[in-house]
């Protein structure tokens, strides 16, 4: 049994990890924003903690009090379709995380990145691939959020970054009802040449559960078909039964999609190995 600390344990990935860390045997202190996610948290078998990521001495605390051996931080600011907001809580939240894991002995850390931050190119990005360092605005401001949580992360001894492909799934943009569902509706999602990498949020969370004996350093975690959106939205149209755009051409240089071999040998493989098959599944 291994004392873990889960910050964003509410979050599309969150509330899936915590059932499978305390199946898996493991003493769970679980932190939430809201009070409600704290008696939901205490429902799945955890120790259910309110905190808020930007109060340095409210997460110095939690630490201290749970007194984790190992970390995994889901932290985002996605409900909202903000990325300043989702940068701020990469940097100044992840940077309060580390220095109270720090200050608590944790020598382990498991952290949430994305598979979207490599610099352009022709082929999926594996993790050798350079991140974007030297975008412009605004997706500057997305890379440097992400630099800044995967730098700060290197300071925990043993540090397992999972640059995940975009989520869909229950509790994501991509699920019936959500915001990419109305950019369909609204004819505001181009079905053009940029290729993305997805993985459903299933997947993301075991993945977090297997990372916690992994090496250090980054891995993506993503499906087996990185895809331009001519050949994925159709099938997500067809999936939450709206009406699909026209193939267009267009695209950044850095929508090029991940590889996930070096996941692949560590030991994960993805349940929804497909996007084709996993849009029909989102629960």
């Amino acid at each position: 049994m291994t004392r873990i600390f889960v910050a964003g344990a509410t979050g599309a990935v969150g509330r899936l990890l915590v059932p499978l860390l305390v199946e898996a045997g493991h003493q769970v202190t679980a932190a939430t924003r809201t009070a409600e996610g704290v008696e939901r948290l205490r429902a799945q078998g955890a120790e259910g903690v309110r905190l808020d990521v930007f109060d340095r001495a409210a997460v110095a605390d939690a630490l201290a009090a749970a007194a984790p051996e190992a970390v995994v931080h889901q932290l985002t600011a996605l409900s909202g379709g903000n990325p300043v907001d989702n940068a701020r809580i990469r940097r100044e939240g992840t940077r309060n995380l580390v220095d109270a894991a720090k200050k608590a002995g944790v020598r382990r850390i498991v952290a949430q990145s994305i598979s979207w931050a490599y610099e352009a190119g022709d082929v999926p990005a594996d993790e050798a691939t350079a991140l974007d360092t030297g975008a412009p605005e605004p997706r500057a401001t997305s890379v440097g959020g992400v630099v800044a949580l995967e730098e700060a992360v290197a300071e925990i001894d043993e540090h397992v970054v999972l640059r995940y492909g975009t989520f869909y799934g229950p509790g994501t943009w991509y699920a019936p009802g959500g915001f990419i569902a109305g950019k369909l509706a609204d004819g505001a999602l181009p079905a053009n040449s940029g290729v993305s990498s997805f993985v459903h949020v299933d997947d993301a969370a075991r993945a977090a559960v297997l990372a916690l004996g992994w090496p250090s350093g980054p891995v993506n975690i993503v499906d087996d078909e990185p895809a331009p959106a001519r050949a994925w939205v159709p099938v997500l149209a067809a999936a939450l039964d709206r009406p699909a755009p026209e193939p267009s051409e267009g695209g950044a240089g850095w929508e090029r999609g991940a590889a996930n071999g070096k996941a692949a040998g560590l030991g994960w493989q993805p349940r929804h190995r497909t996007w084709r098959t996993g849009f029909s599944d989102q629960g």
